[in-house]
């Protein structure tokens, strides 16, 4: 038998680590507020050797003085760091690696930086222990990638250090609690400090320092899509979805990626999907951000209610007058939270659809491409079938007996369907034989390809040619044969067994337009509900504000 370890000398080590970094901070601040010149001072104070530090970067709100503050510490004393934060969005996050300060990350996204940070992983400057999913990398916050400081931004502090977030919540709430309560330290960036907050949404005693910034910390309108842009291809790939898909399983509670082609749905469903007497039936809850597309289907009554991640530039008027459909305060602001919305995305939607890069012969699909470490933010949450989910939905049903029809334990299925041109820009094909994830993998030492959603997670894939419906398919080969039907004029489509192709059409397989009784030649931007971004303020009633440059009026 082996013998009982022995306990520590004393159980309470990382509080009082904690209490003297206090201690040390406190030399440089009047309470918990520090002078924006003493901030570099701040973090050399606090911050140790080998820390694991959150930088909080959202897919929009950004702590970006601090991150530039850290940047400007000396290496020979913030050094050797561990970042965990969602997201890698900043120069200077990338730039703490370059320093030498960094020696291991673990994100989920990367988006402008995908490049200089796939450079850095090449020459082997830099460790990357996982590309995590947003709900996965918040769930290691509370095991063992718990951060022991913590760079937050804000919109506002009181004197005693509570914190207003306001529309932009996003990742605070988690990223504040696991280190306060685990002993860490909580720095906060805020745009004014003000005697009374419109609500209280970090207390103070979870607090440990706050800055005033010199500037409001940086908020990407990364959701806004404008329609002027939006193509005929893009507006057939969203009839095809909405004839195909969303009316066919009565899709009612979903979550839209990013992108024009979503973009496209949206404002198809108070002109196409009203033409086919849908209101009501399809798209009525939603965990999605305030996508100013959005605001069409709103007005038309097709959308009751909206949980969000984030929130997005110039919509907080428009929010605030829409309390029925939003989660709004009673200080008239959003209330984001990415962490519940990722969860709600997993289990309480029933259809997932987004675009990606590369879909290979199986269905696996990327955005993790040769030179680029993009990662993959909260699609694997949302593009994967739920296996602990219990409560039942037609939609969910139907799709479970579509996929096991003679199972002798009955259960559902999410839908999860990937819509993508079958050539991206520059003629790149959208469908590949083989993922670039499998040469990245090589290249930066993972132990598996980065791969955005698993095939097996996969149920329909829709392009330009038509639909492919996964969850009908019987064997490999005939899931190999329905995505070469639709990957268009590409190596892997004109690779097809047009013999097989016919056979999956004639079971409702693949379906083309014709098949879905869809005219091409009605896919025009007449059907769109807004054609520019001033018909959306105009759709807004003026409420929609957006940012200079998407405005040419």
């Amino acid at each position: 038998m082996n013998a009982p370890s022995t306990p520590p000398a004393s159980w309470d080590g990382q509080k009082r680590n904690q209490q003297a970094r206090i201690e040390r901070g406190a030399a440089l601040a009047k309470g918990r507020e520090v002078a924006g010149a003493d901030i570099v001072r701040l973090l050399e104070a606090v911050i140790e050797p080998g820390d694991r530090v959150c930088i909080e970067g959202n897919n929009q709100k950004q702590a970006d003085f601090l991150a530039r503050s850290l940047v400007r510490t000396d290496p020979a004393l913030v050094r050797d760091l561990h970042l965990v934060q969602s997201v890698l969005a900043l120069p200077e996050h990338v730039d703490l690696i370059e320093q030498g300060q960094v020696r291991r990350i673990d994100f989920s996204f990367s988006g402008p930086q995908a490049g200089r940070l796939a450079n850095l992983v090449e020459q082997g400057r830099i460790e990357i222990g996982a590309i995590h999913t947003y709900l996965e990398l918040f769930g290691r916050y509370f095991i063992d990638l718990t951060p022991k400081v913590a760079l937050i931004a804000a919109q506002a502090a009181d004197r005693e250090g509570n914190l207003y977030t306001g529309p932009n919540t996003e990742d605070t709430p988690a990223i504040v609690e696991a280190t306060a309560f685990r002993n860490g330290i909580v720095i906060a960036q805020v745009n004014e400090v003000v005697d009374r907050l419109p609500r209280v949404d970090i207390p103070a005693d979870w607090v440990d320092f706050f800055v005033k910034a010199p500037t409001p910390h940086y908020i990407e309108p990364l959701f806004t899509r404008d329609p002027a842009q939006i193509t005929e291809i893009q507006i057939l790939m969203a009839m095809i979805a909405i004839k195909g898909l969303y009316a066919e399983y009565g899709i009612t509670r979903l979550n839209h990626g990013i992108g024009f082609d979503t973009a496209a749905i949206e404002l198809l469903l108070p002109t196409y999907a009203a033409e086919l007497g849908l209101k009501g039936k399809i798209c009525t809850n939603w965990a999605l951000n305030p996508h100013p597309t959005l605001i069409p289907a709103i007005e038309a009554g097709f959308v009751h209610s909206v949980h969000c991640f984030g929130s997005e530039v110039g919509m907080e008027r428009y929010i605030a007058a829409r309390p029925d459909v939003f989660f709004v305060g009673r200080d008239g602001s959003l209330r984001s939270n990415r962490a519940f919305s990722q969860a709600a995305g997993h289990y309480a939607c029933d259809l997932f659809i987004g675009s990606t890069l590369q879909i290979d012969l199986e269905g696996n699909s990327s955005t993790a491409t040769k030179g680029r470490i993009a990662g993959f933010g909260g699609a694997p949450n949302m593009g994967s079938d739920a296996r602990g989910r219990r409560h039942p939905s037609p939609a969910w049903l139907r799709a479970g007996r579509e996929a096991s029809p003679n199972a002798a334990m009955p259960r559902g299925r999410k839908l999860v369907a990937q819509i993508v041109e079958s050539s991206r820009e520059h003629m790149q094909p959208a469908f590949v034989e083989r993922l670039d994830a499998w040469e990245l993998a090589e290249t930066a030492g993972m132990e598996l390809p980065p791969v955005m959603i698993y095939a097996e997670d996969v149920t329909h894939v829709i392009t330009e040619e038509g639909s492919a419906h996964l969850l009908r398919c019987t064997t490999p080969e005939e899931r190999e044969q329905a995505i070469r039907g639709v990957a268009g004029y590409t190596q892997v489509g004109l690779g097809r067994d047009r013999r097989m192709v016919e056979n999956l059409r004639d079971r409702g397989i693949v379906r083309y337009p014709q098949d879905l009784g869809i005219d091409k030649r009605l896919a025009t931007r007449d059907l769109l509900a807004a054609r520019n971004i001033k018909d959306l303020v105009h759709a807004s009633g003026g409420l929609y504000n957006p940012p200079v440059h998407f405005r040419n009026w």
